[in-house]
């Protein structure tokens, strides 16, 4: 494994999460530069480990966990045992974060919730992340990511008019849980750096789920009305949806006046300029159901790739609406080298999602891939804690590293 670079290099987190929302965060923290010293469960490990197929080709890696798990150290550790849990003490003495998504008061039980840890290390930063937050009435529930989007609303606001609830197609509920998480991280480091003390930060995916309500939460706030499914109709803008065209379908973005304006004259629509049904953008809002009647035959006309070349010289907002397959072999993703090839520790090369972050100084760094069950145990444990192989072995034989 390469040495740590980046803007946050020099930090050590104990990561002590699974799954994806707290993996997702760690990772996160891994790119910049962060050491990452994920604990796993012996001979089990972290749950995603098995959540397969698909497999990672020619490993036996499920792709699930590869995706969330690089730039970090594979450690086995029985925390249910007390050996396992003086190890973590060791191990924290050496860190700046721990991470975890237990369930609330899971680690209270092992001597490692953050009331009892915070004296002893009063410049660490805990950052929890669970389903519903360390208070509340919901507090003790455990946090699903097709739970969340439900009780958080987003399936409410998904699906087609008339049809049926539906959730995001990717685990949003996770990522956005993760993603808050790793802000509230950074932002305890600043204020660390400027005070010289630690914090705990409580993520519940309920809260970050009600957070990225957005424009639709505060629809709501503003009317007291529960927003409709639109299927892909936006609700404050029209036309802003797919569309079918002659060998497929296509995304149109109109956001303002003068693009529908702009669209209108150029495809011989003028007439719904002088229709105060749909003059502005308000008044289409309010007819959105006439516009897409009215400029679907027109939509049909063309090709998507006609469309495309068309709106493009316009200016005009519009996309085609790809498979992943053609995601990942869309030219502009490519150039911005978003998928990237690690050597595994099976000796394969395996293929990942690259971090979005762009910075100019200090961008993301890829120092190792997903890790083999436990492959750090030994060197973390006799590099950092300065243990004997005897001693690593007795571990191993009581099972508190695991095989």
């Amino acid at each position: 494994m390469q040495e740590p670079k980046g803007p946050l290099a020099g930090l050590r987190v104990l990561d002590l999460t699974r799954v994806l929302a707290g993996p997702t965060c760690t990772q996160m923290l891994g790119d910049l530069g962060a050491e990452i010293i994920k604990i796993e469960r012996p001979e089990a490990g972290d749950d995603t480990r098995g959540f397969a197929p698909p497999f990672i080709p020619n490993t036996k890696e499920s792709a699930y966990f590869v995706g969330v798990n690089r730039n970090k150290k594979s450690v086995t550790l029985d925390l249910a045992k007390p050996e396992g849990q003086a190890l973590v003490l060791r191990l924290l003495e050496h860190c700046d974060i721990l991470a975890e998504n237990f369930k609330v008061g899971a680690l209270a039980k092992y001597g490692l919730g953050y009331e009892q840890l915070k004296d002893r290390f009063p410049k660490l930063i805990y950052c929890s992340i669970t389903g519903f937050g360390q208070t509340g009435p919901y507090a003790p529930r455990p946090g699903y990511d097709a739970l969340i989007q439900a009780m958080g609303g987003v399936m409410s606001l998904t699906g087609e008019p008339g049809g049926s609830p539906q959730k995001v197609g990717v685990p949003v509920a996770d990522l956005f849980a993760g993603l808050y998480g790793c802000i509230g991280i950074l932002a305890a480091l600043n204020h660390r750096n400027a005070t010289g003390q630690g914090q705990q930060i409580d993520i519940g995916m309920l809260d970050t789920h009600v957070a990225w309500l957005a424009n639709q939460g505060m629809n709501y706030l503003a009317t007291g009305e529960n927003p409709p499914r639109l299927g892909n109709q936006h609700p404050n803008i029209s036309p802003y949806q797919e569309f079918p065209t002659r060998d497929g379908y296509l995304i149109l973005a109109v956001g303002n006046d003068p693009t529908f304006e702009r669209f209108c004259k150029a495809f011989g629509l003028e007439q719904m300029l002088s229709d105060p049904r749909f003059a502005t953008n308000a008044s289409r809002v309010q007819n959105r159901d006439l516009v897409t009647a009215t400029l679907t035959p027109t939509m049909r006309s063309k090709t998507t790739a006609e469309w495309i070349e068309a709106l493009e010289a316009l200016k005009i907002g519009c996309g085609p609406i790809n498979t992943l397959e053609q995601v990942f072999a869309d030219p502009h993703v490519q150039a911005r080298e978003m998928v990237l090839e690690m050597q595994h520790g099976s000796g394969q090369t395996v293929k990942v999602i690259a971090n979005p972050v762009k910075l100019s100084a200090t961008p993301p760094s890829y120092r190792s891939a997903p890790p083999v069950l436990g492959e750090h145990t030994q060197e973390v444990l006799s590099g950092l804690l300065g243990m004997s192989e005897a001693e690593l072995a007795g571990l191993k034989a009581k099972g508190i590293t695991g095989g």
